[in-house]
């Protein structure tokens, strides 16, 4: 039986990254909205309460009935959980006079408190909150202070319920994630087993079960999350696994015949299907971004019904979903919902009559690539940035041609070849071509020239919900910018994106 740890989501910006620093303890977590909370089953050894965007004194804040867990299993609360609790209880919550937001150092630590062992003194914490604790209820002892916040810590009597004020999943606080591991290891007693290693053991005969005698249809599309259950799944059911691998006339420069050869050796049973031009005439006269995708995930539905259709006696449809993308299937109205919608092939029609099996979906991005790693899978595929689902259709502004598709995917081949030589590709997390509808002049040759403009966007994340713009060196840029222009035919002006998401996004459209 697979141990558990709940997270009850109160709306946190940080939900995810608790979760995520739980996961590197090696211990199976799940992320479930405070208005759903699951039964407490004997696979679940502890619980972490959030965060949350609003005041436990906001009647319309979370208020959901915590006994169910309370006295049963050892709880942490952070951040609102903590005040919650408190709230809760019989005690006072109140807007902090000086609203704190940032780094701050513990003061005072109950040394008897395992949360505490081997943290030292003064530890750096993340504060982030409005409100402040200013009467415990009766029973509660404090375990940690801040020069500012006396009660930034406390345990209550008769059960193994630990509250933070601060905020321990934050890269910012120093030892945050030993006092979570303090708190898994120690009050719950986790085991620390959940490695790619034992997931590989435990998915792979589950799959068998699930999938029976039946044949699996993967839609492949070249990514790290379709590769690795395309091999995890080849390696529960073998030859009865039928990948297709579509085209769309969007790729990267040479990607689909890559691919392609890539599945072929690593085994795969994989269909190519050159279906550009059915999408390009989908595409034409569409300029609005959401009508680009809509056309897009339409025509794929339908090239993809088509094909598999010619594969008789399927019973499963396969699909790369990952846990961020389960999560944010049923968020919390806060920072936590959606920031970007997924294009993925959950749209087929049910009338194809398929189960469906999903592989991934406990898995965070991260760990997909170590169960990939300890699948051997070719660490080139495996690092790989990440790719949207349209393709270079959101990176082209404007009407889809298949010329002005030829002209990104060139510009665009020699940017990601550039970073490769200079050994960047792998300190950015994701980086593109994007070409904009504008025309620039310039001069070539002692000629006046009239052509159009590519923006270089390369940034830094964890998980593309917030991102950073990566700081490239100014020398890389300048040979990026004028090879380009020296070598595409078309383009006369490259400039670099230096904007954040948020308030931007990754991609441009």
């Amino acid at each position: 039986m697979q141990e558990r740890l709940l997270i009850i989501d109160f709306g946190s910006q940080y939900t995810q990254l608790i979760a995520r620093k739980v996961r590197e303890s090696n211990v199976y977590c799940e992320i479930h909205p405070f208005h759903k909370l699951p039964p407490l089953t004997p696979d679940v050894k502890g619980v972490i309460l959030s965060g949350s965007p609003y005041s436990v004194n906001n009647p319309e804040g979370p208020k959901p009935d915590l006994s169910v867990y309370r006295q049963h299993i050892p709880v942490l609360a952070v951040c609102y959980g903590a005040q919650y609790l408190v709230y809760t209880d019989g005690g006072t919550v109140a807007s902090a006079a000086h609203r704190e937001y940032g780094r701050s150092q513990l003061t005072y630590m109950d040394r008897n408190c395992p949360l505490f062992a081997d943290v030292p003194d003064n530890s750096q914490v993340w504060m982030s909150h409005g409100d402040t604790i200013t009467k415990m209820p009766a029973g509660f002892d404090l375990i940690c202070s801040t020069p500012t916040v006396e009660a930034a810590g406390y345990k209550i009597q008769g059960e193994e319920t630990y509250a933070l004020q601060f905020h321990p999943e934050v890269y910012h606080s120093t030892d945050g994630l030993r006092m979570l591991g303090n708190f898994l290891r120690t009050v719950c007693g986790f085991s620390g087993d959940f490695t790619p290693e034992h997931f590989v053991e435990s998915i792979v005969p589950a799959l068998r079960e699930q999938i029976g005698d039946g044949k699996v249809i993967l839609g492949l599309s070249g990514g790290v999350d379709s590769t690795v259950a395309a091999v995890l799944l080849h390696k529960a059911i073998g030859d009865r696994l039928y990948g297709i691998f579509i085209d769309n006339g969007l790729l990267r420069k040479n990607e689909y015949q890559d691919v392609l050869a890539s599945f072929a050796g690593m085994g795969l049973q994989v269909k190519g299907v050159d279906a550009s031009q059915t999408f390009y005439a989908a595409l034409k006269g569409v300029t609005d971004p959401e009508a680009k995708r809509k056309a897009i995930g339409k025509t794929f539905i339908e090239v993809f019904e088509r094909e598999a259709k010619a594969i008789e006696g399927a019973t499963f449809l396969a699909q790369g979903t990952i846990y961020p993308d389960v999560i944010e299937s049923v968020s919390v109205k806060g920072p936590s919902m959606t920031i970007k919608s997924h294009h993925n092939v959950g749209g087929l029609p049910e009338k194809m009559n398929l189960k469906i099996v999903e592989p991934l979906r406990t898995l965070f991005k991260d760990e997909v690539r170590r169960v990939g790693k300890s699948l051997n899978i070719d660490p080139a595929l495996l690092g790989r940035h990440p790719f949207p689902g349209p393709g270079l259709a959101i990176r082209i502004l404007g009407e889809i041609t298949a010329e002005k598709v030829a002209l990104l995917q060139e510009a665009d081949a020699i940017f990601i070849n550039a970073l490769r030589r200079h050994n960047l590709y792998d300190k950015v997390w994701q980086a593109g071509t994007v070409l904009l509808p504008i025309y620039s002049v310039g001069v070539m040759g002692d000629e006046r020239t009239y052509e159009q403009v590519v923006a270089l966007r390369a940034v830094q994340s964890i998980d593309g919900m917030t991102a950073d713009w990566s700081p490239l060196p100014h020398d890389v840029l300048a040979e990026i910018s004028n090879e380009i222009i020296n070598k595409v035919r078309g383009i006369n002006r490259v400039v670099y994106d230096i904007s954040s998401k948020p308030p931007s996004t990754i991609e441009w459209e």
